[in-house]
């Protein structure tokens, strides 16, 4: 039996769309190949490298739970089991972006999905939302997330890592940033901005989701990819 990698991270560049509170991208050219030869004064081979000013929030990340709870630890000191290890896809794409994710809505979706949740595992929700609306004005204002007791109804079960297709895994009506907040309760990390969820939907694979060992940091842009049985 083998294994296929499957990339769950979205692209990094210059003028993708950020969370409104979060630095936008920039991307600025450092040194050119031509530059690197004069500089360096080869007439083989030149260098080129650029310079990247990005958010921790950038892009497919991960929280670090300090992020929102002062108390919390931050990126470097969370344990590597939040952001590797046995993982499932559940579907609760028929929640409307009006309605937030409820403790029903996950319970039908684990069940539809012949899956179990066990603790320690990471649990990726998908809401469809990456799929209709990245692109669009809808991607930064009009999805889903979980409630306060959907997320808990997660956190209960032993869950360490919550990732969602979306900028968020609150609605952007809440303003308790219910999943944050519950988040903080149990010390567990939350993973944004996935993508290609559908093609682990239903399935338990490898989730590798590994963020930079920023010091003190309050997150992390990461290359989130699974790996499932063939």
């Amino acid at each position: 039996m083998g294994l296929r990698l499957i990339d769950l991270s979205q692209e990094i560049f210059e003028g993708m769309s950020v969370f409104p509170m979060h630095q936008k991208t920039f991307i600025m050219t450092n040194m050119t190949h031509k530059e690197n030869m004069r500089e360096t004064g080869s007439k083989t081979l030149g260098f080129s490298a650029r310079n990247l000013l990005i958010s921790e929030h950038g892009g497919t990340h991960s929280d670090a739970v300090w992020e929102f709870k002062p108390s919390g630890p931050t990126i470097d000191k969370m344990p590597m089991e939040c952001f590797w290890g046995s993982a499932i896809c559940i579907d609760v794409s028929n929640v409307p972006a009006s309605k937030m994710i409820e403790p029903k809505d996950l319970e039908t979706a684990l069940r539809k999905s012949e899956q179990e949740i066990n603790k320690g595992d990471i649990v990726l929700l998908y809401t469809g939302h990456y799929d209709r609306n990245f692109g669009t004005d809808k991607w930064q204002t009009t999805y889903t997330g979980l409630s306060y007791d959907g997320a808990k109804w997660l956190a209960e079960r032993g869950v360490v890592n919550i990732g969602v297709d979306a900028p968020s895994i609150d609605h952007p009506d809440d303003l308790d940033f219910s999943g944050h907040l519950v988040c903080g309760e149990y010390n567990i990390t939350n993973t944004e901005n996935l993508c290609n969820l559908d093609k682990v939907l239903n399935k338990r694979f490898l989730y590798i989701g590994l963020p930079l060992k920023i010091r003190d940091g309050s997150g992390s842009p990461i290359r989130a990819v699974a790996l499932v049985e063939e």
